[in-house]
């Protein structure tokens, strides 16, 4: 498997490329900052960029999209963040963005929907809370968390338009994943769903704790 990683940004938002061993396609996961980058991250691997997913509509996870699609590549996100595309303020995003981030394509999906692209069938998992269109995307093996769990900690559910309701129940669903996936998040280095079982207080607590 082809894995590489940028989060040399103002975030430290992790933009991930990925492609399965004998694929010529890549998909590139976040891409929030330094458009030029990404493509050359993906053009370095002698691979061709296939889609872009977000794990959510934060301006840090698709400011870059439309340069990095173009005209050709889709976009792929839940159909709940769609509207952070378009009007971030409107959208709920808290803090003020003003800027048109839709691409040419965009292929909006939903809960248990699968994507096929750069050699994998990625799973939609939809885990609300940090916002209502937040997704993991799982295949064989890893997930993309993004702004759900990262090593030791979780993502915020503070913002105008997130739910921390939704987002213990979002976390109830990840620790429901197998011990063995590898989980690439959207900020910090990557981890496991049994190490962060195991270790990150925030699950420790919430698996203990009644519905």
């Amino acid at each position: 498997m082809f894995l590489d990683v940028l989060a040399d940004n103002p975030f430290a938002t992790n933009c991930w490329a990925v492609s399965a061993d004998g694929s010529d396609e890549a998909v590139v996961v976040d891409p929030g900052f330094e458009p030029d980058l990404v493509k050359e991250m993906v053009a370095r691997a002698g691979k061709r960029l296939a889609a872009v997913v977000a794990t959510h509509g934060h301006f840090d996870h698709i400011g870059a999209v439309p340069l990095v699609c173009g005209e050709d590549v889709p976009l792929v996100i839940h159909e709940a963040d769609e509207l952070a595309l378009a009007d971030q303020r409107a959208w709920g995003a808290g803090y003020p963005v003003d800027a048109d981030l839709r691409p040419s394509q965009v292929r909006t999906v939903a809960d248990g929907d699968v994507v096929e692209f750069g050699g994998f069938r990625l799973g939609v998992l939809h885990t609300p809370g940090h916002t209502p269109g937040s997704a993991c995307f799982v295949t064989d093996g890893f997930l993309f968390s993004g702004d759900l769990v990262f090593r030791g900690s979780v993502g915020r559910s503070d913002f105008p338009n997130s739910s921390p309701r939704d987002m213990r129940r979002s976390l109830r669903r990840f620790l429901e994943l197998d011990d063995a996936l590898n989980v690439y998040p959207g900020h910090g280095p990557a981890t496991s769903v049994g190490d962060e079982r195991a270790t990150n207080p925030w699950l420790v607590e919430l698996a203990g704790a009644r519905e």
